[in-house]
């Protein structure tokens, strides 16, 4: 797919500065951090909790910067909170049937948080636990480095998981995602990222239906009635997941059993580059009303489109932002068809994710 360019930001330059503050105390003591990162035209803050992207300011056509990250302003919100707004995700990003998964002949059962189905690696995931955060900086490029040991046994997941994801940002408006793992088990790693976009800005009151996607996927994985893959990559063609030629996120939102199931688009798309060895771009969104765009390149060879369906007015309504979790498939681990998502010692695993922001 030929990727149309957006005018660059090169113009809109910050100084580099990282910075740190208190943000909060957990109930056991622990304190929480929030860092600043600002590169070239973009301001990042992330929380040690969770990983969490609580803010990410992007210039607008006319160079007025706004966040287009939905967030909350205290840890208390973020603890009680089940939206995973910001967060990094793991150790298996989306949904594992029942919970339960068998690998080398033995089967495993993790907390079961999402209907039948364990979600997002359970009730105490990535995205609740604190991380140790330095900054980064190679060449022009800055950022925070983020590190977190994942016991063996916890949740459930076999294995001491060691954990580092690096949020990079750049002066031509990127912010680049890369996760490393390694393991002195067999298990599984599936890592994403859960910020909500609204490019309008998250504080505007609009939905993102309006947001056009065009996106390089002609598969997609159906679900059942628990939003569980049922293990068919079925086309696009003549359905409402057809994003090949671009479209507003909201045009065909009702239009099918399978978007009446997740209230809208709650799915995984199967990208037609498959598995890469470096990101190659996937998607791009663009938003008329400000005209801010987000074009997505990843290593990943699938995607979760996520239209805010199940946001319940307590900070955010339905359809206030939008997640695209660059991914392995969900319940990889029960269905053998699909990529692998286990990871062996010797091995590390990498991924990387690149979310670029242009105008037009």
């Amino acid at each position: 797919m030929p990727w149309p360019p957006s005018h660059d930001m090169k113009k809109m330059r910050r100084t580099v500065i990282i910075s740190k503050a208190h943000f909060g105390t957990l109930a056991d003591g622990t304190g929480v951090d929030v860092w600043t990162v600002s590169c070239g035209p973009l301001v990042l803050k992330a929380l040690s909790y969770g990983g969490t992207v609580q803010s990410l300011e992007v210039p607008d056509r006319h160079g007025r910067s706004a966040n287009i990250a939905l967030g909350y302003d205290s840890i208390e919100r973020y603890v009680a909170g089940t939206t995973y707004f910001g967060a990094l995700i793991g150790r298996y990003g989306n949904r594992i049937a029942d919970g339960r998964f068998t690998l080398d002949g033995m089967t495993y059962q993790l907390p079961v948080n999402n209907g039948p189905n364990s979600l997002h690696g359970g009730d105490r995931g990535f995205d609740k636990r604190v991380w140790d955060i330095e900054p980064y900086a190679k060449g022009e490029d800055t950022g925070l480095t983020l590190r977190y040991v994942s016991e063996d046994g916890e949740q459930g997941y076999p294995g001491r998981l060691t954990v580092k994801v690096d949020y990079i940002l750049t002066r031509d408006a990127q912010w680049r995602i890369d996760y490393a793992a390694t393991t002195d088990k067999p298990t599984l790693a599936n890592f994403t990222q859960h910020t909500y976009f609204n490019l309008t800005g998250a504080a505007s009151g609009a939905a993102v239906h309006d947001h056009e996607l065009r996106l390089a996927a002609s598969r997609y994985t159906p679900v059942d009635a628990d939003l569980i893959p049922t293990g068919e990559l079925a086309p696009v063609d003549g359905t409402p997941f057809d994003f090949r030629a671009g479209k507003a996120l909201g045009h065909d939102i009702r239009d099918s059993q399978q978007l009446l199931n997740a209230h809208g688009i709650d799915h995984n798309f199967v990208l037609d580059k498959g598995i890469t060895a470096a990101p190659e771009p996937i998607a791009r969104f663009t938003d008329g009303t400000s005209g801010r765009t987000l074009t997505v390149s990843t290593t990943e060879p699938g995607v979760q489109l996520y239209t805010g369906n199940f946001l319940d007015g307590s900070g955010y309504r339905q359809g206030a932002g939008f997640a695209f979790e660059t991914q392995h498939f969900p319940d990889s681990p029960n269905r053998p068809a699909f990529p692998s998502t286990v990871l062996r010692p010797g091995q590390t695993y990498r991924t990387s994710t690149v979310y670029a922001f242009g105008v037009f």
